[in-house]
């Protein structure tokens, strides 16, 4: 029967015993995989309201590691718009996030599609 790499490593206990979604829900947010990506999903939830519609078309939160959330353009001007309003994202990410979640802002241009040239700057 196939399984994933990690179920044997796993220290709760498997029963067949039917479990409430909630407590699983609640169980699978602990597990740092998953709640990793809960803050830039709230952000891509968010983005337009952060950002505003016209920047919020062309751009989108890719990642947020170590405080660094790092935007995706999908072309340089945007990404210069972007680059300019860095800071103001910034803070409005932070905020939506909570104090501190948000120490700075990068700007990558591309679609990230392999074997495209992505070019980066930093906010």
């Amino acid at each position: 029967m196939p399984h994933s790499k990690g179920f044997g490593r796993r220290a709760d206990r498997r029963t067949g015993d039917p479990v409430p979604i909630g407590d699983v829900v609640d169980a699978l947010l602990r597990e740092d995989v998953f709640s990793r990506g809960m803050p830039i999903a709230t952000l891509a939830r968010r983005w337009p309201e952060l950002v505003g519609e016209r920047l919020a078309r062309a751009t989108k939160p890719a990642s947020l590691e170590g405080g660094i959330l790092v935007i995706r353009a999908s072309d340089g001007p945007w990404g210069a718009q972007a680059k300019y309003l860095a800071e103001q994202i910034r803070e409005r990410a932070d905020a939506a996030l909570g104090t501190g979640s948000v120490k700075a802002v990068r700007i990558v241009v591309g679609s990230g599609a392999r074997g495209e040239r992505n070019r980066r700057s930093q906010g």
